[in-house]
């Protein structure tokens, strides 16, 4: 009696089953909201590109005109300096101790042209002519002429080794912030061109944002449109832009990190536009979605125009 309902039952316990796993993977997974929201286009019509925001005064990579070992670091990262401040001091040691020997040399030069002027005006002073010669009077003339010479020559040298000594203390040549410092003291770095070991400064009180621009976009715009900055990852975080210019080298496009290392296959015009640091949170070197607000008439299908013509007039006989 059992076995005439067992299979049964088990056969309709497997097409629950079967029936069961069918629905349960036909259901739509739940819908994820992605986890950065991407912001509306603030224009009915517009170009938009990313920006990345440098500081006003561009960012200054801070070199050396000397190489030689970092000796003080008179400020740290986010430091605030005015236009002449002491950044940091190359090892002047050397330079230091020439100035010694040329002061030295200095004293002695000034010496003898004493003693030059004292023998001229002794001679001078002589109230009989014929006790010196014509020849000797003229010698001693040259003497401290000469002694002259030498004396500003040697006051040039220590001029020039006091300007030497200065330009291994470099300083600020704008007002700003420290944005990056990864000099350290007792390091070597190069003269001329900044290397790994530099600093970077640049006046953040008011923000410019460099915004890419396809090159085929690069027609729609017009100096001066409207534009908007949305903050990645927030777009709730969005300001006005006042226009600066538009660079009129369409270049390479480059990753937008700062460098200009990575390059791609297109090219792209760069809009500079500037808002006020105090609006937005954001730091130099981030990245922000730029929508450029542009005309709403475009050309249709790129359709040339018909040419017209005029006709010639026509001299009847």
């Amino acid at each position: 009696m059992m076995r005439k309902y067992l299979l049964p039952a088990l056969a309709l316990i497997g097409l629950l089953i079967a029936i069961t796993m069918v629905l349960i993977g036909n259901r739509q997974p739940p819908v994820s909201r992605p986890a950065a929201q991407s912001p509306k286009a603030p224009f009915v019509s517009y170009v938009a590109g990313a920006g990345i925001i440098e500081a006003s005064t561009g960012n200054i990579v801070v070199g050396t005109p000397v190489p030689g070992i970092v000796v003080e670091l008179y400020v740290n990262t986010d430091s605030q300096v005015n236009a002449g401040d002491k950044l940091f001091k190359i090892d002047d040691r050397e330079q230091r101790a020439q100035l010694l020997l040329v002061v030295v040399r200095n004293r002695e030069i000034a010496a003898r042209l004493a003693q030059a002027r004292s023998q001229l005006e002794l001679a001078d002073s002589l109230s009989d002519k014929r006790a010196i010669s014509v020849e000797e009077l003229n010698n001693r003339r040259f003497a401290v002429k000469l002694a002259e010479a030498a004396l500003a020559s040697a006051q040039a040298q220590v001029k020039q080794i006091q300007m030497d000594i200065e330009r291994h203390t470099v300083r600020a040549l704008v007002s700003g912030r420290i944005l990056q410092n990864r000099m350290r003291i007792g390091e070597f770095v190069q003269g001329g061109a900044p290397g790994a070991s530099s600093m970077l400064l640049g006046n953040d009180d008011r923000l410019f944002v460099r915004t890419d621009i396809d090159e085929n976009d690069a027609w729609r715009v017009q100096p001066g449109a409207r534009a908007v900055a949305f903050v990645r990852g927030n777009p709730s975080l969005n300001t006005a832009l006042k226009f600066e210019r538009v660079d009129p080298y369409v270049l390479p496009k480059t990753s937008l990190t700062g460098g200009s290392a990575e390059r791609v296959d297109t090219r792209a015009l760069q809009v500079i536009y500037s808002f006020d640091h105090a609006v937005l949170p954001v730091y130099v070197g981030q990245q922000v979605d730029v929508f450029i607000e542009t005309k709403v008439s475009e050309p249709s299908n790129g359709a040339l125009p018909e040419a017209t013509s005029t006709p010639s007039s026509v001299k009847t006989p």
